[in-house]
């Protein structure tokens, strides 16, 4: 499992350097909603493919040029109107 999330990633590549930050942030609330389930679970010792993809040390470093940028417009308060 970890290959395919690897070549997916590596395959999406383009579009996370261009629009990484809003694309994972979508991801992430999707992941995380109220009514999804776990997905890390002990008792039934089961993880979740989503486990892999948020954890993925290179989705991150992917995602990093666009998450700086978004956190330097934040900080500066410049908006796209």
């Amino acid at each position: 499992m970890r290959v395919l999330i690897s070549l997916g990633v590596l395959v999406a590549s383009p579009v996370l350097l261009t629009a990484g930050a809003p694309i994972r942030r979508r991801y992430l609330r999707y992941v995380y909603r109220d009514e999804a389930p776990h997905i890390l679970d002990k008792q039934r010792s089961q993880v979740s493919a989503h486990y892999f993809v948020v954890t993925h040390p290179l989705l991150a470093w992917l995602c990093w040029p666009t998450e700086a940028l978004a956190r330097l417009i934040r900080r500066r308060g410049w908006t796209t109107s």
